[in-house]
C-alpha cells in the first residue's frame, strides 16, 4: 500500500501544473519536466481561424511532436492550453509548458529562449498579434521560432493571432484593427499599419503570403483583399493568402499540401480559403490612391480563391507548391469595383483568364436589386435589351441556394438567415453578379 501511495504521488505530481515566475514573464508546466529528444519530429504548420479550437487540426499537430515536448507562448491568458494539449486529445507528449510573455525582458531571458528551442511543438495562442510583434521582433525569440521552423524542422501552430504572424506577410495593427469597409474604401487608411513582408518569421510556402482570421464571422474577406492588393502594389509581385473560418484549421506538411480541417457539413460555415492574385500579365490594381475606394477588377478575375469546406477528416486539400492542385474545393474569382468586394462561383483554376474576354461587359447598372438590405423579398429590374435567362442565389460560401430559369422579377428570401448572399444573374449569355444583404 505504501509503494501503490508513493506512485500516485509521482504521478500527481507529474500531472499538476507548475507555476513560476521570471524575468517579465508567468510560465505553467504540465508533465516530465526532464527534456526528451525525440527521434523523429515531422515538420508541418498549423493555421487556425480562432473562436475555439479544432481537436482533429490539433491532434494532427501533436502526433508530429515524437511524444516531445510541448510550448505554447502567448501574451494574455493563462495555462488553458496545458491540459488539452497534455491528457485530453489522447496523443502521448512528454510535457507542455505554456509562457505568458508579459513584457519584451522575457524576449531575452535564456531560461525562455532554451525551453522554446528545445520544444518538439510549438503553439501560438490567439490573444493580439501586435503583442507578439512588438515582444518578439528582432530578439531571441524570433530567432528560435526560425530555427524550429526552418533548422530543427518541427510543427508550428498557431490560432487567431497566433495565426496572423504565422505567414512571411503579417498584419500586425498597433491601434484599431481595419475593417473591410475602411480596408476597400481607402487602400492607404491609417488602420493598414503593421503590414510588413519577410522580415519577422520564415515560414515555408508563404512568400508574400499574408493569412486571416475569424473569416466570415467578422467580415474580413474585405480587407484581406486590401491587404492583398497592398501586397502586390508595394512589392510590385503577385501576393497570396489564407483565411480559416472559425472553428476550422488549415494543416501544412512537410510537402507543402494543406488539408482543411473542421466540421463541415454539419456546420455550413466551416470553410478555409486559398487566394490568390490573378497570374496576368497585368495583374495590379487598377485604381489605388489614398482616399479613394479601391478598384481590382482584371475582367472580374482580381483574385482567384479556392475554398475548401473543412471536414473532420481532412480531406479535401491545396497544393502550396503550384496553387492550382486542390480536392474537394471549388474555384471563384474575387474582385473590388468602386469599394465593394464581389464574388462569381465556379470559375476554373486557370488565374489567367477572365470572365469577360468574349463579350463587353455587362454594364451593372442597368440591373436594379432592391430593397438593399432586404427582409422578406428581393425586386429585380433589368433595363437592358438582353434577355434574363435565369439565376443563381448563392451564400458567401458559394453554395447554391435557390435556382430560378426565365425573366425573374421577385424572390422569396423565406428561410434564409441573415447575412451577405451573392445573385449570379444570366442575362444573354453572361453572367452579372450583384450583392446583397439579408437583414
Amino acid at each position: 500500500m505504501i509503494v501503490q501511495f508513493n506512485r500516485f504521488l509521482v504521478l500527481a505530481f507529474i500531472l499538476m501544473p507548475h507555476i513560476g515566475f521570471g524575468q517579465g514573464y508567468t510560465n505553467w508546466i504540465t508533465g516530465d519536466t526532464a527534456d526528451v529528444q525525440p527521434d523523429t519530429l515531422l515538420p508541418g504548420i498549423v493555421l487556425a481561424g480562432g473562436g475555439g479550437d479544432n481537436d482533429m487540426a490539433m491532434q494532427w499537430m501533436l502526433s508530429r511532436a515524437g511524444g516531445g515536448d510541448v510550448v505554447v507562448i502567448r501574451a494574455s491568458g493563462s495555462d488553458g492550453y496545458n491540459p488539452y494539449f497534455y491528457s485530453e486529445l489522447n496523443v502521448t507528449v512528454n510535457s507542455v509548458e505554456t509562457f505568458r510573455f508579459e513584457s519584451s525582458a522575457a524576449s531575452t531571458d535564456p531560461y525562455v529562449i532554451n525551453r522554446i528551442r528545445g520544444a518538439e511543438c510549438l503553439f501560438i495562442a490567439g490573444g493580439d498579434q501586435y503583442d507578439y510583434y512588438t515582444f518578439w521582433k528582432d530578439t531571441p525569440i524570433e530567432e528560435a521560432i526560425n530555427y524550429l521552423i526552418r533548422e530543427k524542422g518541427i510543427t508550428v501552430g498557431g490560432t487567431s493571432a497566433g495565426m496572423a504572424v504565422l505567414a512571411q506577410c503579417y498584419y500586425t495593427p498597433s491601434g484599431s484593427s481595419l475593417d473591410a469597409e475602411e480596408a476597400l474604401g481607402n487602400p492607404y487608411h491609417p488602420d493598414y499599419d503593421i503590414l510588413g513582408c519577410n522580415d519577422f518569421l520564415d515560414v515555408p510556402y508563404t512568400q508574400y503570403l499574408v493569412t486571416d482570421t475569424h473569416y466570415e464571422q467578422r467580415e474580413r474577406p474585405g480587407r484581406h483583399v486590401g491587404m492583398l492588393a497592398r501586397i502586390a502594389q508595394e512589392y510590385d509581385t503577385r501576393s497570396f493568402g489564407i483565411a480559416a473560418n472559425e472553428y476550422t484549421a488549415v494543416a501544412i506538411d512537410e510537402a507543402g499540401i494543406a488539408r482543411a480541417f473542421g466540421e463541415y457539413p454539419e456546420y455550413e460555415e466551416d470553410y478555409v480559403f486559398f487566394l490568390q492574385a490573378n497570374c496576368q500579365e497585368e495583374f495590379l490594381p487598377e485604381a489605388m490612391e489614398a482616399g479613394t475606394p479601391l478598384t481590382w477588377d482584371r475582367g472580374h478575375s482580381a483574385v482567384k480563391v479556392y475554398a475548401v469546406p473543412a471536414r473532420t477528416t481532412g480531406e479535401g486539400a491545396f497544393d502550396l507548391n503550384d496553387w492550382q492542385t486542390g480536392s474537394g474545393g471549388e474555384w471563384q474569382n474575387w474582385y473590388v469595383q468602386d469599394g465593394e468586394l464581389m464574388r462569381a462561383f465556379d470559375t476554373g483554376p486557370d488565374c489567367a483568364a477572365v470572365l469577360n474576354t468574349t463579350a463587353e461587359p455587362l454594364p451593372a447598372s442597368q440591373l436594379v436589386i432592391f430593397p438593399n438590405p432586404a427582409t422578406e423579398r428581393l425586386f429585380l429590374k433589368w433595363a437592358g435589351d438582353g434577355r434574363m435567362e435565369g439565376l443563381e442565389l448563392r451564400n458567401a460560401y458559394g453554395q447554391v441556394l435557390r435556382s430560378e430559369t426565365g425573366p425573374v422579377r421577385e424572390l422569396s428570401l423565406e428561410g434564409l438567415a441573415g447575412g451577405v448572399y451573392f445573385l449570379e444573374v444570366k442575362i444573354a449569355g453572361r453572367i452579372l453578379v450583384k450583392k446583397f444583404v439579408k437583414g
